[in-house]
């Protein structure tokens, strides 16, 4: 269920600050909150209760893979039966070389995919190995498929609010 509510100050001030990320020390809490001049179990209830409600959909790391070594990074694309797309698209999504997985309706004649998997590897025959894995995983209820490789890194954020107002 989602807030409807607008975010009250402390809120607002809140996800401004973290908006671009935790800050990357020992303690990010500790650091939000002397930021804010409030108590950390206080920021860390408040990021909770705006988890819960919707407000923020999570909290997480998001590694940069071309520093760690995975620099082959395709995203695999399937034509999968609609009948079995929930039940494969969750089973593809729980592979360790899958970081993430979803349903995205079809764009009819050009683009018949509906399943989407993202795939890192350190080159793009492990990238092209994983691929085969999954479609194994399909079978039958695969009819297309591509993989389409990285040639850049876009820097990907979310919505952004302003600080004054």
């Amino acid at each position: 269920m989602t807030d409807t509510l607008p975010p009250d100050d402390f809120e607002r001030r809140l996800i401004i600050a973290t908006q671009a990320g935790l800050p990357l020390v020992p303690r990010p809490y500790d650091a939000l909150a002397e930021e804010l001049g409030v108590d950390a179990a206080l920021v860390k209830t408040r990021l909770a209760a705006m988890l819960q409600g919707g407000r923020i959909r999570r909290i997480g790391a998001v590694p940069n893979h071309y520093a760690l070594g995975y620099t082959a990074n395709g995203m695999s694309v399937w034509d999968v039966d609609d009948a079995h797309i929930g039940e494969l698209g969750e089973a593809v999504g729980h592979l360790d070389f899958v970081t993430h997985c979803y349903e995205r309706p079809r764009a009819l004649p050009d683009w018949p995919y509906n399943l989407f998997a993202m795939v890192h590897g350190r080159d793009r025959d492990t990238v092209l190995a994983h691929v085969e894995e999954i479609a194994a995983l399909l079978g039958d209820a695969c009819r297309a498929r591509d993989v389409l490789f990285s040639t850049a890194i876009l820097k990907k954020t979310g919505l952004r609010i302003g600080g004054d107002g």
